[in-house]
């Protein structure tokens, strides 16, 4: 019994998944930033779907942001995260981003994230 819903939910993110992935693709000049949710930590890519290469990304286990902050999974740790992926990606000279949350909710940590590439000056 336990098996067949843990199936049952790996099934409807999946589903989930594939149909936001069906509506959005990134280009060199407007990536596709997508953002892993771990129950630790949080991944961001910025990805060219039309070479299939990653632009730029960032984690919260890397030691630059680790040194700056203690905690890697909470509201503040998603900010900073937001705020130092913008500023990588606006290294780049990416003004222009599609926002690919998954299928996760936009809600919670993911908003937070996507609030803080908005306030360093991405567009999406």
């Amino acid at each position: 019994m336990y098996k067949t819903n843990v199936e049952l939910k790996k099934k409807a993110r999946a589903r989930i998944r594939r149909r936001i992935r069906k509506k959005i693709s990134g280009t060199p000049d407007k990536p596709r930033v997508i953002v892993n949710r771990s129950n630790r930590y949080l991944y961001i890519q910025a990805i060219d779907d039309t070479s299939g290469t990653v632009l730029a990304s960032v984690s919260t286990l890397e030691k630059d942001f680790k040194e700056k902050n203690k905690a890697t999974k909470n509201m503040k740790a998603s900010e900073s995260l937001g705020k130092l992926a913008a500023q990588r990606i606006k290294k780049k000279k990416i003004k222009t981003i599609v926002f690919d949350r998954g299928a996760y909710p936009y809600h919670g940590r993911i908003k937070i994230l996507a609030d803080a590439m908005r306030k360093e000056g991405l567009k999406f």
